[in-house]
């Protein structure tokens, strides 16, 4: 059997050779997977080397490509000249990202380099928090005042199509001294005399959103209205810039990304094993530290109870059981809560409304699966009296775990406490406690007959 030639060992024979063509021909040829998967295996240095062998549009196109922990990582390493001469061949937005998440003094020598008028521009756009639409929006949009004519608009795109290039021209946007006036179509614009005004043809009942609004309330706006863009204002009304769809979608599942890794105890955002083993094992042992310190307090509860556990042997077996069925319901009421509220379906102020309708789901499904384990229990051992124990222990576990389940998501959120990281551990500890606690006091009460 052939063994096939891996992608980058491939690129780092070009590499070694400085075959400037061939590895650009090469790249060419590979998919945006392979491309991830070849810079990956590369190590720091190969990765500098490879960029500075690539003209700098070619080089900005491989850093859209990357995951943007890797991108932002070269970025910071490269010279500032050379880094700066890739970041201007990259969107606005993106050039805020990736300067905003290297240290400021990294930054700062960058954005030197660059033009005054475009490192201004960057310096704004790093001020906006990145889930909100100013952290979002791109700068690169073409814009109007309203007193110029259709004819000064069309000389102007023609003057400057090089400029224009990689601008999105489907809308154009006015404005009245910098006030947003409405948004105009490429086809009407097209279609009306040179004479005319663009005050005369300006649709002025276009919708905005406002530069500090939050990811979710812009996920819901995309959602209702179906526009490849909208324009963002301030609060005087001035033009910001474009949130556009592609880019709220990426931020969308870029978000959703980090929620599942800090569901499952990834603290600090994006996680890949080209970082640094300290810097990965010091995001998981923040979240494993306190975990292991949580069940700790849920094994205390056994402790108190030893001598009922050492009388009913056979609870030993259930005990697993029943905390590990309420804390999967838990968590399924977690990812409903968690999922709810980056749609902004549910606010965090809804606590009852949430809780009454977890109570309906708790009691049905703890009354289903209790009965399917206690009758389990009482099969296994013929004893009625323990099916009912391990039974109504489930039971009614399951209704604490879903409603916890469901609210603490919430509660968490309105003390400004990132509900995906602590919604988890919180949850497992209750729903162990509680448990524990159930079934050995039940048992405990029933002893005799046990």
């Amino acid at each position: 059997m052939v063994q096939e030639t891996k992608p980058w060992e491939i690129l780092k024979e070009y590499m070694q050779s400085e075959s400037t063509h061939e590895i650009k021909t090469y790249l060419a040829q590979l998919t945006t997977e392979d491309v991830v998967a070849t810079v990956s295996h590369l190590n720091e240095q190969q990765r500098l080397t490879l960029l500075s062998l690539l003209t700098p549009e070619e080089a900005a196109e491989l850093i859209d490509d990357i995951p943007s922990v890797q991108a932002a990582k070269l970025i910071e390493e490269m010279n500032s000249k050379e880094a700066s001469a890739i970041i201007a061949e990259l969107p606005s937005d993106d050039q805020a990202d990736f300067l905003g998440e290297i240290p400021e003094k990294n930054a700062e020598a960058i954005m030197q380099e660059m033009p005054q008028k475009e490192a201004e521009n960057v310096r704004e756009l790093i001020r906006y928090d990145d889930d909100t639409a100013g952290g979002l929006m791109v700068t690169e949009f073409l814009v109007f005042e309203e007193e110029v004519t259709v004819g000064e608009v069309v000389e102007d795109l023609q003057s400057n199509a090089d400029r224009y290039e990689k601008y999105n021209l489907q809308y154009i946007y006015v404005t009245h001294i910098g006030q947003f006036s409405g948004v105009l179509n490429m086809r009407t614009l097209l279609l009306s005399k040179p004479t005319v005004l663009l005050s005369e043809i300006v649709l002025r009942s276009a919708l905005t959103v406002k530069d500090k609004d939050p990811l979710e309330d812009l996920i819901n706006f995309f959602d209702t209205n179906d526009f490849y863009g909208v324009p963002v204002v301030d609060d005087r009304l001035q033009l910001k810039g474009v949130v556009l769809r592609k880019d709220l979608r990426e931020a969308q599942a870029e978000q959703e990304n980090v929620e599942h890794l800090e569901t499952q105890g990834i603290v600090g955002g994006e996680e890949l094993r080209t970082m640094s083993v300290w810097l990965r094992a010091r995001r998981r042992l923040s979240w494993l530290s306190v975990n292991i310190l949580l069940n700790i307090a849920a094994a205390s509860v056994i402790a108190v109870y030893q001598d009922t556990l050492s009388a009913v042997i056979a609870l030993a077996v259930f005990l697993p059981i029943i905390s590990d069925m309420s804390g999967c319901s838990g968590n399924q009421a977690v990812a409903v809560s968690l999922r709810e509220l980056s749609l902004g379906v549910i606010r965090p102020f809804e606590v009852a409304r949430v809780w009454m309708q977890e109570v309906t789901v708790g009691l049905l499904n703890g009354l289903v699966l209790g009965m399917l384990i206690g009758a389990a229990a009482w099969i296994w051992k013929g004893n009625v009296y323990l099916g009912l124990v391990v039974g109504g222990a489930l039971s009614i576990n399951t209704l604490i775990a879903v409603s916890l389940g469901g609210t603490i998501p919430l509660i968490l959120k309105r003390m400004n406490v990132d509900p995906a990281l602590a919604s988890g551990p919180i949850l497992t500890t209750v729903t162990d406690m509680f448990g524990f606690f159930l079934a050995l006091t039940f048992a405990g009460t029933m002893l005799n007959s046990l």
